[in-house]
């Protein structure tokens, strides 16, 4: 079997991450615009589900190849707590940067027509309240502010990473249930859904750094308005993650590891 290079886990990547942003802001998309069903089809359940099978998939495609990262929160979070080496660290975030603004363009050219007709709204990254106005984007084609502040968003991207954190370390802990690679993704997907239903309303759950900033850099181009308006695109979204990740495997060290029998 041909040994795999940091260029071979660098396609994997970008591949995998390509993935999750065409299916998860797929379906933000398809939810948001909703031609045939008009503003009631807009359903919260329906994009959690969404996104949850879009990192199921993008894990099961690409896990063989790079180990199906595809979140700079978790690339730092193995960095640091684990023996994941430093030195691929910055090609692999650059790679899920490059496969996340892939995914945002293909979404682009899937759903161009109906952007353009709706003034071209922000299907591409997470804001306060995580949720659409009652109209969606209304008249002016701008997502709902809801009434969470930027502490509280934090917070929910601070817990929400580390269950996702949780979620992708229990999935690979032969010590533990030992789901492993089979049935690992499903658990990782499912972890997604959870946070995406129990704590993804302040926020939106980015819970991946790439995932919500290389879609806003591709929605700046395409004429998204206010995807950079103030702070909050840079803290909660990117930052809180980035901390999150290595937060989440101490955390389960402690409480987990530590606690589990020596195996087999």
């Amino acid at each position: 079997m041909k040994e795999k290079s940091l260029k071979n886990e660098f396609i994997g990547e970008v591949f995998g991450t390509f993935i999750l942003i065409l299916l998860g802001d797929g379906v933000v998309a398809n939810v948001g615009l909703a031609p045939r069903l008009a503003a009631p089809a807009y359903n919260w359940n329906t994009i959690a589900i969404g996104w949850a099978f879009a990192v199921i998939i993008a894990v099961y495609v690409s896990a063989g190849v790079s180990g199906a990262h595809i979140n700079p929160a978790v690339t730092l979070g193995l960095a640091v707590g684990r023996d994941f080496p430093w030195k691929k660290v910055f090609p692999y975030i650059a790679a899920q940067m490059i496969g996340a603004f892939l995914g945002a363009l293909a979404v682009y050219l899937v759903y161009r027509d109906g952007l353009v007709a709706a003034g071209m709204p922000n299907v591409w990254s997470t804001g306060p309240g995580g949720v659409f106005g009652a109209s969606f984007w209304g008249g002016e084609g701008a997502a709902s502010v809801g009434s969470y502040s930027l502490v509280t968003a934090s917070i929910a991207e601070l817990i929400g990473t580390c269950v996702l954190m949780w979620g992708v370390l229990a999935s690979g802990d032969s010590k533990n249930t030992g789901l492993l690679h089979n049935l690992g993704p499903f658990l990782v997907g499912f972890t997604v859904l959870a946070v995406g239903l129990s704590l993804g309303g302040p926020s939106g759950y980015s819970i991946n750094p790439a995932r919500d900033l290389a879609p806003r850099i591709f929605g700046l181009l395409v004429g998204t308005k206010g995807l950079f308006d103030g702070l909050y695109w840079l803290i909660p979204p990117v930052l809180i993650p980035a901390i999150a990740g290595p937060i989440g495997v101490w955390t389960y060290d402690a409480f987990v590891t530590k606690n589990l029998g020596s195996g087999e």
